[in-house]
């Protein structure tokens, strides 16, 4: 009879050698080095998870403080078996825009109906998980392959396109100086290694914002930076929470984005199983409900919605480090870190010409985050069942197209979204039913010519 397995593996310490041989995922190392490569994982996530509150009008402090204790709820949750930090997610900052009429800066006025929604979405991820837990994910890669799962990511992007150029128009020097946030960020992403590289987003921001202070503050071509805020914000405090706002429409806008989280934190437990060498796949509806859970109970007091972070993947990649305790130790950084007023201050002097250039790279970088998807499956977009999946959706995802149910408003990502998923079972069938009555034919073709060749070898030849 076999033994039940238990929810945590059996931890060993590390006895290899860090520059020759992996640290596996039940391994831990010692205290000194966990505390290192812990406090690296905090950072490496730390840029996005700064800017996509900030981009949703919402407290980065509070989402810092939330994602540190969202990580080692997943930690226990999953079993210690998903090595992952769970950081604010950029899926949902189109949903909570349509949902609460967000303009892009400062606090969002309506932050509580984005709360109450994507607690819907946490719901709905983790019923989403409970499934998988029972039926495998075999039925989410049949409803959602690469070429749907490409579209959906690219759809986020391009859908906050717009919203991002919008931010930055109002005069020409925040135009300018968002030109030198994406120059900026551009050159740390090329011109770096290492953990450099990995912290783009949080180096060329902090590059961008000393120049614009000497542009602004010294020699006063734009509005200067205010820093009396942080003299005034004390060292250590709670952060200020919220509370959610339950309205049907904000609900059906933003918990769609449920599927979204599913495709994209598909992708990362497949590829970190890849980089591993283990089979994670029986573990994947672990991580759906635990994240759904840690999304649903972050935006019970104010925080974003979490996801899987492809930051810290690329960090493993780097480092052969995939141990589950490394990710506890960096939530709680993460915590330490939100616990400081004067932190959060700090980050609220950013410039809104800097975010809005650090959103043209973000939003980008998504939208080629899903072509990639595309090439790294190989689609194949000779067939035109591909070609329609991928132009209808994006184009309804870039011009915004929304539907209404009722008094319902599915939003330009929504709508997109649900566009790809029901042609792609639509179309996909009918291809697959003409692919197998066009191998039927190929098939009486192939016999036909066999006996025609068997005729011709046996009949004998008859001279004219």
């Amino acid at each position: 009879m076999q033994t039940k397995e238990p929810w945590f593996p059996k931890f060993k310490p590390y006895q290899g050698d860090l520059d020759k041989t992996p640290v596996q995922v039940d391994e831990y190392l010692p205290a000194g080095k966990s505390m290192v490569l812990g406090l690296q994982h905090a950072f490496a996530m730390f840029g996005a998870t700064v800017l996509a509150p900030l981009l949703m009008g919402f407290d980065p402090n509070l989402t810092i403080f939330i994602t540190g204790i969202g990580t080692i709820l997943f930690f226990l949750m999953t079993g210690g078996r998903m090595p992952s930090y769970l950081g604010s997610s950029f899926a949902f900052i189109g949903a909570v825009a349509a949902a609460t009429g967000y303009a892009g800066v400062g606090s969002n006025p309506n932050i509580g109906l984005a709360l109450g929604g994507t607690i819907a979405c946490g719901i709905v991820y983790a019923a989403i998980g409970l499934i998988v837990m029972k039926t495998g994910t075999g039925w989410i890669e049949r409803l959602m392959p690469p070429i749907v799962t490409g579209a959906i990511v690219m759809i986020i992007g391009l859908n906050l396109a717009p919203g991002a150029i919008k931010g930055i128009s109002g005069n020409h020097f925040d135009m300018w100086m968002a030109v030198l946030t994406i120059v900026c960020i551009s050159f740390v992403a090329v011109f770096t290694r290492g953990m450099v590289r990995r912290l783009l987003l949080l180096l060329g921001l902090c590059a961008a914002y000393l120049m614009y202070f000497i542009l602004a503050n010294v020699m006063g071509y734009g509005k200067p930076i205010d820093f009396s805020i942080i003299g005034n914000a004390t060292w250590f405090g709670l952060p200020t929470f919220h509370a959610p706002v339950f309205n049907a429409n904000a609900m059906l806008l933003i918990a769609p984005v449920a599927v979204i989280l599913v495709a994209e934190n598909l992708g990362h437990f497949k590829a970190v199983s890849a980089m591993t060498g283990k089979n994670l796949d029986p573990y994947m509806g672990r991580a759906f409900f635990a994240d759904g859970v840690c999304t649903s109970l972050s935006s019970s007091v104010g925080g974003t919605g979490m996801t899987t972070y492809a930051e810290n993947i690329g960090v493993m990649a780097v480092t052969k480090v995939y141990s589950t305790t490394i990710f506890v130790v960096a939530g709680v950084f993460a915590v330490l870190m939100g616990l400081s007023p004067k932190f959060g201050a700090v980050i609220s002097t950013i410039p809104v010409a800097l975010l809005g250039g650090a959103s043209i790279v973000v939003f980008g970088l998504i939208t080629v985050a899903g072509a990639k998807i595309w090439v790294d499956n190989k689609i194949d977009f000779t067939q035109n069942s591909t070609l329609i999946i991928a132009a209808v959706s994006l184009i309804m995802g870039a011009g915004n197209f929304s539907l209404h149910i009722g008094a319902f408003d599915l939003g330009g990502i929504g709508t997109a979204t649900l566009a790809a998923i029901m042609l792609n079972l639509f179309l996909n069938r009918g291809e697959d039913v003409a692919n197998c009555q066009n191998s039927e034919i190929d098939e009486q073709a192939m016999s036909a010519k066999n006996h025609i060749d068997t005729q011709s070898v046996t009949r004998p030849v008859v001279p004219h």
